[in-house]
């Protein structure tokens, strides 16, 4: 997908996220008050009013959700592609939309241990995230599941 993605316009509040990568570093907004992580990035932080400033993360998670894009939407885009909401390992309910890239589209399940890698697009760093073989700290159970294994069917 490289160089044909649509970019965001460069914000003081989103400037960290976008261009940390060029140091191998997924920055997120962290409130300065209460310590919560936060994202998307905005000007101050949701739970307490706090200023927040740009510190890294792991780049760990799981697949919370994701899709399987099959339609070409922009065509110089190849499909099909995975898109999902990574949850962050440093704190529940810390998600980022991104791509899942280096395995086929059929691979990806939801709980799937990843890690950030990232696109260089000009000034941007797309954080992308890849099956890292780790364990998912992500919750067990029902709804950790996919709609088959909820049916019944086998996985």
């Amino acid at each position: 997908m490289a160089g044909n993605r649509a970019l965001p316009v460069i914000t003081a509040a989103n400037r960290a996220f976008w261009t940390g990568g060029r140091e191998g570093h997924l920055l997120v907004q962290r409130c300065t008050v209460c310590r919560r992580w936060v994202h998307p990035p905005v000007d101050a932080c949701v739970a307490c009013g706090g200023a927040l400033d740009p510190a890294p993360v792991s780049g760990d998670g799981y697949v919370f959700s994701f899709t399987v894009n099959h339609h070409p939407y922009n065509a110089t885009v190849g499909v099909p592609y995975v898109i999902a909401l990574v949850e962050l390992v440093e704190q529940e309910g810390l998600r980022l939309p991104t791509n899942i890239v280096g395995c086929a589209p059929a691979e990806v399940r939801i709980g799937m241990p990843v890690h950030v890698s990232f696109e260089a697009e000009g000034e941007f760093f797309v954080p992308l995230f890849a099956p890292s073989g780790g364990t998912a700290p992500g919750p067990a159970g029902p709804e950790w599941m996919t709609v088959g294994e909820r049916r019944g069917a086998p996985s």
